[in-house]
Parts: structure tokens; C-alpha cells; sequence
């Protein structure tokens, strides 16, 4: 079984590219993040076409995750119980479901902005909230794994240059301690830190050559239980989508299931 996720940075820029690697990958189960869109303009109709059904969770232009699946897709649950609002709205941020025989949640962690921004409080209550909602599946026989864009790079090989990001978002010691939080809970990160081109990082900014230079942060993670992390054969970052004209910032990020 081929699970994955991927930023695509707007459903409707990035339809095609998603429709046609979804056909030449093997995919089984995409986690989609910022799909931009509201639930009514989600194009559910064109991934029919091709087996798939789509679960959505979207307001409009900004936020917006989803399942993708062609082998099934119940007991979805969008948003977080008891989550944070943020200027008076619950973002439309996580969704869950059970895709054959494991449970996916899709998570788009709010960026954070700066350190001393409210989005950054923000982001830390909303990563409570997410161990909270996890933490039934997380302890269940099944194979459950949380997928996304968590906007924080794991550790400081998990960027291509710790200097650049110092004050900033996404390499802070309380988000970092937000997702260790989360492996002591019991969840395990799934695809193992990046070796520069080796393996490849998730993330490359579209500003001053960022990804031919490689210039990138390792920001979109798969963090499985015990049931999901023993199943897992191979995982991998899929650089080649973010070559080319018309590419998401981000790159998917592909894990194999022996079910």
C-alpha cells in the first residue's frame, strides 16, 4: 500500500500535476494540504474520474486539507476537537479518515510567522490539541499515521543552513518540543532526516534559486504509530515533483505499507 502527503499550494494551480502523478505513481492515499479552495470548488469530480474519492476540509482561498483515497474512505472527521480558533475561526487545518485497513489524519500546522506573533501562540495550541485528538488512534491496534505540513524542521539537519532561520519560526526549541511531545506519545517519525541531495529535504522557497541550490527544510513529515512504523518498506521524498513548470513549494512525500 503507497500512502502520501503533499502541500500542493493550491488545488486548482496544481490539478494536473496531481491528476497525472497520481496515475504514473501508484499512489493509493494522498494527504493533501493548502488546497486553497472551498469544499464546493474541490475538483472530487476529476479524482472520481480516476478511482479516487476525496474527503475535504476547506473554507476558501486560504488553509484547506483533504484525503484522497482509491481504497476507501469512512469515519472522516474534520477539524479538532476542542482546537484553538484563531481571530475568532476554527481553520480548516486537520481531517481524518480510515483508508482500508490503516487511519490517516491530514494536517496543515499553522506557520507560526514570528516568534512574537499571535499565530505563533497560536501554532503551539493548536499542536496541543492535535496530541489530544491523536491520542486514541495513536494507542489502537490499527495502523494510524498523522501526514502534513507541520512548518517545523525536526532538527538542525533538517535545514539547509541553521544560521538563516536563527530567531525564526519553524527551528524554535517550543515547537520542536511540540513534536517530541508527540513521538513520546507515541508516535514515530516515519521518514528518516535528509542527506542533502541524497535525500532530499521537503520544502524549497520559489525565491533566489532556492531549489537548484538545494537551499530547503525538511517540514512535511509522517509520523505513524507502532502498528504503522512496522509496516512501513520504503520511504522516500518525491524531488522530481517540484521540478518543472507549475510546481507546488513542497515535493510529496511517499511512504510504503506492507498490508
Amino acid at each position: 500500500m503507497r500512502i502520501a502527503t503533499w502541500n500542493v499550494n493550491s488545488i486548482t494551480a496544481r490539478l494536473p500535476r496531481l491528476l497525472a502523478w497520481l496515475e504514473s505513481s501508484g499512489t493509493d492515499v494522498v494527504c493533501l494540504q493548502e488546497t486553497k479552495c472551498t469544499e464546493e470548488q474541490f475538483p472530487a469530480d476529476a479524482l472520481r474520474e480516476i478511482g479516487y474519492e476525496s474527503a475535504v476540509h476547506a473554507a476558501g482561498r486560504w488553509n484547506g486539507v483533504a484525503l484522497v483515497s482509491r481504497v476507501g474512505l469512512e469515519d472522516v472527521v474534520k477539524g479538532l476537537p476542542d482546537g484553538p480558533d484563531y481571530e475568532g475561526t476554527q481553520e480548516p487545518r486537520s481531517i481524518a479518515g480510515t483508508c482500508g485497513p490503516v487511519r490517516l489524519r491530514s494536517v496543515y500546522v499553522p506557520n507560526g510567522r514570528e516568534v512574537a506573533h499571535d499565530h505563533y501562540t497560536y501554532k503551539l495550541s493548536w499542536l496541543d490539541a492535535l496530541k489530544l485528538s491523536v491520542a486514541e488512534d495513536t494507542a489502537g491496534s490499527r495502523p494510524f499515521a498523522v501526514l502534513g505540513d507541520f512548518n517545523i524542521a525536526p532538527t538542525d539537519d533538517d535545514v539547509w543552513d541553521r544560521s538563516v532561520f536563527e530567531g525564526s519560526t519553524h527551528v524554535t526549541e517550543p515547537e520542536r518540543a511540540a513534536l517530541a511531545s508527540l513521538r513520546e506519545a507515541g508516535l514515530s517519525d516515519v521518514v528518516p532526516r535528509p542527506l542533502k541531495y541524497d535525500q532530499p529535504f521537503t520544502y524549497w522557497d520559489y525565491r533566489q534559486l532556492a531549489f537548484p541550490k538545494n537551499r530547503g527544510m525538511r517540514i512535511d513529515l509522517v509520523y505513524g504509530n507502532e502498528p504503522f512504523t512496522k509496516a512501513v518498506k520504503d520511504s522516500f521524498v518525491d524531488r522530481e515533483e517540484r521540478k518543472g513548470k507549475g510546481a507546488s513549494d513542497h515535493a510529496p512525500v511517499v511512504v510504503d505499507l506492507d498490508i
